[in-house]
């Protein structure tokens, strides 16, 4: 069995992955496809998305806010909204686990 590896963000430690990778399903389940995240979500999530290993490209100019939108095979994800009305989306599980191999 691998050993636990924490998430640490700024404000919120997790202490394996499993568990920040449940805390952010849950969060994106409260949510609907063009919902705009609230702030308390908002400030975990800009924490977050620096963990992804293309952070700086997905931030960009700066983030004005994040919200959910539907993703592939009927599902939905987050994007970051940047402060010049452009967006990207982003999965919260390659900034959970960024050292991972993703498809």
């Amino acid at each position: 069995m691998g050993r636990a590896k924490p998430v640490v963000l700024a404000g919120r430690t997790f202490s394996k992955q499993g568990d920040a990778w449940t805390y952010f399903a849950d969060m994106l389940k409260r949510y609907v496809p063009g919902d705009r995240v609230s702030a308390d979500d908002e400030a975990d999530l800009a924490e977050l998305l620096k963990r992804h290993p293309q952070a700086d490209e997905k931030i960009g100019c700066g983030i004005d806010h994040f919200e959910v939108q539907e993703a592939d095979y009927d599902t939905q994800c987050f994007r970051v909204v940047r402060t010049d009305g452009t967006w990207e989306r982003f999965s919260f599980h390659v900034c959970v686990a960024p050292d991972r191999k993703w498809g």
